[in-house]
Order: structure tokens, then C-alpha cells, then sequence
């Protein structure tokens, strides 16, 4: 791997003496442990619901869904160890957020969730492809950001109106939720989305206690879910789900390694995540990949005042992950007993922020606002054709769009 521009450390903890001056030695270590303890808590409580939501849409079982969750945590802690010891980079791993929404708003495929595992390993292959192959991680990159931006918009549209919708709905459960977001947003923003969830899993517990069958099993345990491979769901969703990935996760990642002053190497990254998803794919799991949003805790100057021990949040990070493996099991059953409106809306306010980003990014060019709003318009419809789903067509429509406006363009 290329190495980054700050010095290299050695792969023990740096002694007390190698502080630098005026600092002491317990806030060094500290900050980037705290850091990616942090980054962990807030990415899994974050957006678990929207994980194990994605993965019921597309016909997994209970058991499924929770393995689905252990292994995206286990494997992806593992993987932001290994990654941060070997390069010396806080390098923060997560699971495709926008790839778990994708799931939400598909079709159950034909066939089952063995199809739609099929289609996570086709991902995972993809990813792999994109760093062995380097014209095909250009090509990859060359997707108009306008357009990948307005596709994933279009995919969180649908999830971002459930809080309204659950208003509406369950207004003693969900409103109360709301109201606590919105206050915690004003005096505590990175809590905001965590402390929505401590309550809606107490209004939960109040409202609908868990089954007995559910409590009595949730230790969690990997279980194997042989995949099937179909066309239909290779464009439908494997497609769509290495885009978003690639699009909204590993570039953004990569971007906020750069701008902190870390140069890592690009193919070795993707096929270790690509390898890693593929192997979580054939327990129920959908793709790790670069955190995009949390990535800044660790790299940043949050991580500690010294860039080289910033790597340390990224091991911390991985540690937090493999430890909340542990609830898994828990976190599946909740959602099972849980209404579903209300966690769709819990998942909708976390997700906000997202779509205020991708919309933004999307219509920011005069030049390409049209194309993205077809893209974002059709990807947000939800319609299904030819077995294939709204995300693919959208990003087709605001394609073939975006050539025909250059076209007119030329001849003028």
C-alpha cells in the first residue's frame, strides 16, 4: 500500500515519551479510543433498524435478519482493525446504509432471500473488480456524482416521509419520538438520532413486550444461506447496491481521508471489503465499505491532536463493532415486535441528513439539475419493470437524458 504523508509508527501502543510536547499522554490515547468507541455507537444505533428492515423486505427470516446483523458487525469491526494496524490510517469502516435502504424499497425477488443473497455476493464481486481492475474503478468514478447523488435520494425519499406518515398513524408512539429528535437535535446533534432510539425502544417495550420465543433465543448465532443467482435481481438490486456503495460510502470515505491528510492505497481497500462482503454475503449480509459520514470522527482532529495515533480509532471502532455483535439477537427481535410504521419512522429521521446531501449534491449544477431530477423522480416512484427496480431505472432515465441534453448542446 502507498504509505500517508504523516510518519509511520510502530504497531504497539507509542510509549509515554513519544507524546509530543505539552500533551499529555492519557488525552492522546484517549481521544482516538473515545472516537471510534463513539463512531461505532452512533453508526449501529444509527441505522441497525434500517439494516435488519432491509433485510425483512427482501424475504429474510428472523433468524436470517439477526445473522445478517452479526456478521455485518463482527466482519466489518475485524476488517477496520486489520486495515487500521496494516496502514497506519483511520481507516473507518460501516455497512452500506444506502445499500440497506435500496433493500427497503425492493420487491421481495422471486425465489426468496436466497436470490437476494445471490445478488449481495454479485456486489461483493463487483467491489472486488473495481480494485483489481483499475479502467473499471474509473469507469466507477466516472458516474456523474449528480446522478448517483439524485438515484440515492430518489431510494431515501420513500423512508424519509414514514415519520409524517407515522404521525398520522400512531401519533401516541411516534410523536413523542419526533419531539425528542427534534429537541436533542437543537442541544446534543450527534445524539439526536441515538437518544430517538433509547426511546422508541422503551415506548416499544412498554407498548408491545417482546414474544417468549423471542426472548428465549437471542443469543446470536451465523446461519448459512445458500445463494441463487437470477438476472433479474443482478440488475434489480445487485447493480443498483454496488452503485450506491460505491457512489455514497467508499468515495465520500476516501475523500475524507484526503482532505485530513491521509493518501491511502484505493484496490487494496475495495477488494478487502469486496472479499469481506462477499464472505458475509453467505451468512444473510449486504456489503461493508468506507464510512462516508462517521469517517470524520476518526480521521479528523476529534481522533486526538497527533494524525499519526488517529489509526488507534479505528481498531477502538472495530473492538466496539465485534462487541456489539453480542446484540444482534436482541436488536432482530425488537424490530420483529416492534410496529413496523414506527421503526420505518425512527430509520426515516436518522436518514434525514442523507437526503438533504444527496439533494443537494444532485441539483447543485445548473447544467445537470434536469437529468438528476429524472433520475431522483423515477428512483422515487418505487415502480418495478421487468422484475427490475426503481433505483436501476432511474439512474437509466437520467442517463439517457443527460446524453440527449448534451447532444442538443453540441449541435447548438
Amino acid at each position: 500500500m502507498h504509505r500517508r504523508v504523516h510518519n509511520e509508527r510502530p504497531i504497539a501502543f507509542p510509549a509515554r515519551d513519544d507524546a509530543p510536547v505539552g500533551q499529555p499522554y492519557g488525552v492522546l490515547m484517549i481521544q482516538p479510543i473515545s472516537a471510534g468507541v463513539l463512531v461505532s455507537m452512533v453508526g449501529y444505533a444509527s441505522t441497525f433498524a434500517v439494516v435488519l428492515k432491509g433485510y425483512e423486505a427482501v424475504g429474510a427470516t428472523h433468524e436470517q435478519a439477526a445473522s445478517g446483523l452479526l456478521v455485518l458487525l463482527v466482519v466489518k469491526g475485524l476488517v477496520a482493525i486489520g486495515l487500521g494496524r496494516a496502514t497506519r490510517m483511520p481507516i473507518a469502516i460501516a455497512w452500506s446504509t444506502p445499500g440497506a435502504v435500496l433493500l427497503i424499497a425492493t420487491a421481495a425477488p422471486a425465489g426468496g432471500y436466497t436470490v437476494a443473497v445471490g445478488a449481495y455476493l454479485t456486489a461483493a464481486a463487483l467491489i472486488v473488480a473495481a480494485g483489481l481492475w483499475r479502467p473499471f474503478g474509473r469507469a466507477v468514478a466516472g458516474i456523474p456524482p449528480a446522478l448517483a447523488s439524485a438515484m440515492l435520494a430518489g431510494i431515501l425519499f420513500g423512508l424519509c416521509t414514514a415519520p409524517v406518515r407515522a404521525a398520522a398513524a400512531l401519533p401516541t408512539l411516534a410523536l413523542p419520538v419526533i419531539v425528542v429528535w427534534a429537541v436533542a437535535l437543537r442541544v446534543a446533534r450527534s445524539y439526536a438520532v441515538p437518544i430517538a432510539v433509547a426511546l422508541t425502544i422503551a415506548i416499544v417495550a412498554v407498548a408491545t413486550p417482546l414474544p417468549t420465543d423471542a426472548l428465549a433465543n437471542l443469543a446470536p448465532h451465523p446461519v448459512l444461506v445458500p445463494p441463487t443467482f437470477s438476472l433479474d435481481a443482478t440488475i434489480g438490486i445487485a447493480l443498483p447496491l454496488f452503485i450506491v456503495t460505491m457512489a455514497s460510502q467508499n468515495v465520500p470515505g476516501l475523500a475524507v481521508l484526503q482532505a485530513n491528510g491521509y493518501q491511502p492505497a484505493i484496490g487494496p481497500i475495495f477488494v478487502t471489503t469486496g472479499l469481506a462482503s462477499g464472505l458475509i454475503s453467505l451468512f444473510g449480509g449486504h456489503t461493508i465499505n468506507l464510512a462516508a459520514i462517521t469517517a470524520a470522527l476518526c480521521a479528523g482532529p476529534e481522533a486526538g491532536p497527533d494524525p499519526a495515533r488517529r489509526w488507534i480509532a479505528s481498531v477502538a471502532s472495530g473492538l466496539s463493532y465485534i462487541a456489539l455483535g453480542l446484540l444482534s439477537g436482541f436488536a432482530a427481535a425488537f424490530v420483529a415486535a416492534s410496529p413496523p410504521l414506527l421503526i420505518e419512522s425512527v430509520a426515516g429521521l436518522a436518514l434525514l441528513g442523507s437526503l438533504a446531501s444527496s439533494l443537494a449534491a444532485a441539483l447543485g449544477s445548473d447544467d445537470e439539475r434536469l437529468p438528476a431530477i429524472a433520475t431522483f423522480v423515477v428512483a422515487a416512484s418505487g415502480v418495478t419493470i421487468a422484475g427490475i427496480g426503481a433505483a436501476f431505472w432511474g439512474l437509466v432515465a437520467g442517463g439517457v437524458l443527460r446524453l440527449l441534453l448534451r447532444a442538443r448542446f453540441s449541435r447548438a
